[in-house]
């Protein structure tokens, strides 16, 4: 059995994102759904490293890349949980996420300002 997560990018001319759009049809999302970023990690078991592609279209703000961010980093660190039952050092993961939001958030309002 397979199944498939389709990810479709528009760029504009500059090479920049224009759209990002994504599909799971196996996941029941058979429609394309549009996305304002992508971060993707792959490990490469054979060479020992991992492979990213971290994309975001010229739509995305400041402030959206810092809650994508903490999100993503609060999310990482349940799967690190799972995946190795390390629930300290999880919880010290989620601590950082936590920080990091309050200051990239005190950031964006010192630029305002």
């Amino acid at each position: 059995m397979t199944s498939q997560i389709n990810i479709q990018i528009e760029l504009a001319e500059d090479k920049m994102p224009e759209t990002i759009q994504w599909t799971a049809p196996d996941g029941g999302v058979s429609d394309w759904q549009n996305a304002k970023a992508l971060l993707l990690g792959m490990w490469d078991g054979e060479e020992k490293s991992a492979l990213r592609i971290d994309l975001w279209t010229g739509k995305m703000m400041v402030d959206e890349m810092n809650d994508f961010f903490y999100q993503t980093l609060f999310g990482m660190a349940d799967t690190y949980q799972r995946a190795t039952k390390n629930a300290d050092l999880a919880k010290e993961m989620k601590e950082f996420a936590k920080t990091f939001l309050k200051k990239a958030s005190d950031a964006l309002e010192a630029e305002k300002k």
